[in-house]
């Protein structure tokens, strides 16, 4: 059996601790980034809007209306469980902000298809992150719908 030792200089053990930990940085990084959903927040009107522009609606740029109100601790038998299953096949879910202050934007829309002038669109903010959303049609064949933009 053959036995060898080496002599570590030091400059090279610590060159080597550096490199195992900036690997180890670089994994938990990639790894983080990997299994959260980036959510940006929106944090203003100017981000509101650019977020619905970005959706294709051309909006006012002052809210309509600007409401808070107070989720339930459970959405269970309430009026939000009905509304929040026609937010989910959008991506949306209330029931993380379950007894939190939800905000809703109201913005009168400018570009409805087929020119209809009575369209309005609801964003619902929980700390910043849009948690649901409709556009409503007021008036004659009123109509609520999901927030993406219309393909005809």
């Amino acid at each position: 059996m053959l036995i060898t030792a080496k002599k570590w200089r030091r400059s090279y053990a610590v060159a080597g601790v550096l490199l195992l930990g900036a690997l180890l940085a670089g994994l938990i990084f990639f790894a983080r980034g990997c299994s959260e959903d980036e959510v940006t927040p929106l944090l203003n009107n100017d981000d509101r809007v650019n977020y619905l522009l970005s959706l294709g609606w051309e909006i006012d740029p002052e809210p309509v209306e600007t409401l808070h109100l107070q989720l339930p601790d459970s959405l269970e038998g309430t009026e939000y469980e009905d509304y929040n299953e026609t937010q989910l096949p959008q991506g949306f879910d209330l029931s993380p902000c379950c007894g939190k202050q939800l905000t809703r934007y109201t913005y009168a829309i400018l570009n409805y298809p087929g020119g209809r002038t009575d369209a309005q669109l609801d964003l619902y903010l929980c700390e910043g992150t849009v948690v649901a959303g409709d556009v409503i049609a007021l008036g004659e064949n009123g109509f609520v719908g999901p927030l993406a933009f219309p393909e005809n």
